[in-house]
């Protein structure tokens, strides 16, 4: 593994990260496929037309369906999909303590309910770990609690301790598992989690420790979970200057189009969501001007595509009255071209963003997008 930042404009940084499955270019947002595909109807190689760098699994549900020993006997996550690209799995600790119901935490781990049948599971750092190592992603992330926001100072302080304990057993756990004969990526690399709610007292504190760990990147979690943007802002921007400069950094779970741009202006260079994809299966689209909700009337007898500045498949195929009309039949295409614009526009937003850090620009990006990108464009 490698990462270099090849330039910076204030606290924004461009960068390149290798990895055992190809270079990243960064900043760089990571496509959603929660159970080894995208919700919508895109395969591996829809991706690769909508230039996608990194596709994003989770840890939780594949452990559920269809069990991470079944994806380890058909060759890791990589072959079972026929994604050649970089992976980057979760833990599953988000989803534990959001979709799990009746769970215990104690300090192995957590005993929890499947939000599918009922049954009773345990998942702790070696757990996960284990089932990372099945999936053969090239970046496990360390297993850890998010706590609610708001939630009380001491108990976040508690939580953030225990998280700790659980890295270290985390990066014991799989240092073994790489070394063993047969692993599916013996280059499997593991990121912390920076951990303390709101608490920028114990974001800090938490961020010193885990950075003399000297792990290969470095996760800021536990945000966009309810509270303010200004809020996020303000943890990034009292995290960041401790967060060591030479390992990439990722802000998980963020965001709109603004979240972004305002996140890479803080020195974030991974970020992941499921909102372009999630909206855009409510005909929530993204375009240069502004989001639109393809649903409203005024779309029926509308010959232009999504977004007139758009390249992507989509937009050079078909027009606004077209896919309206698809969302009003209940035809499943209408997700599939919905899907695939808004990733599209998603990846095509950090290929400008990097475009404008090269050429020294970025605040200038900034100036004109942030804000502007999320508001509804006025029909």
């Amino acid at each position: 593994m490698s990462f270099k930042v090849i330039k910076t404009e204030d606290r924004a940084r461009r960068g390149e990260f290798t990895c055992a499955h190809g270079t990243v270019q960064t900043p760089v947002f990571m496509n959603v496929g929660t159970q080894a595909a995208i919700k919508g109807g895109l395969s591996a190689h829809d991706l690769k037309n909508i230039g996608c760098q990194v596709e994003l699994s989770n840890t939780y549900h594949l452990h559920l369906r269809p069990g991470d020993e079944i994806v380890r006997k058909m060759g890791g996550l990589h072959k079972f999909m026929n994604w050649d690209g970089p992976i980057l799995t979760d833990s599953g600790g988000f989803q534990v303590f959001s979709l799990a119901k009746l769970r215990k935490i104690t300090e192995e781990g957590v005993s929890f309910a499947s939000h599918i049948d009922g049954r009773r599971i345990f998942m702790g750092p070696e757990e996960s770990m284990t089932i990372q190592a099945n999936l053969g992603s090239d970046i496990a992330m360390a297993f850890d609690e998010c706590v609610e926001n708001p939630s009380p100072y001491e108990y976040v302080k508690q939580s953030v301790q225990r998280t700790e304990r659980w890295l270290e057993r985390c990066i014991v756990h799989l240092d073994k598992l790489r070394r063993e004969e047969g692993a599916v990526n013996p280059n499997q690399m593991l990121f912390g989690i920076n951990q303390g709610g709101t608490f920028k007292d114990l974001r800090v504190e938490n961020m010193k420790r885990i950075a003399k760990l000297d792990l290969p990147g470095y996760a800021i979690g536990g945000l966009a979970v309810g509270e303010p943007a200004e809020v996020m802002y303000e943890i990034i921007e009292a995290v960041g200057p401790f967060a060591p400069a030479d390992k990439p950094r990722y802000l998980m779970g963020v965001g709109t189009p603004t979240n972004i741009i305002e996140g890479v202006a803080r020195g974030v260079d991974f970020f992941d969501c499921v909102m372009p994809a999630r909206n855009a299966r409510h005909a929530k689209l993204n375009t240069w001007g502004g989001t639109i909700n393809l649903k409203n009337a005024c779309y029926e007898t509308d010959p232009r595509p999504i977004d007139p500045l758009c390249d992507c498949p989509v937009c050079r195929s078909y027009s606004r009255a077209y896919i309206r009309h698809l969302f009003k039949a209940d035809e499943i295409l209408a997700l599939r071209l919905s899907v695939m614009h808004n990733l599209y526009f998603y990846n095509s937003l950090m290929v400008k963003i990097r475009a404008a850090l090269d050429e020294g620009t970025f605040a200038d990006f900034r100036a004109k997008y942030s804000g502007m990108l999320d508001s509804r464009v006025k029909e």
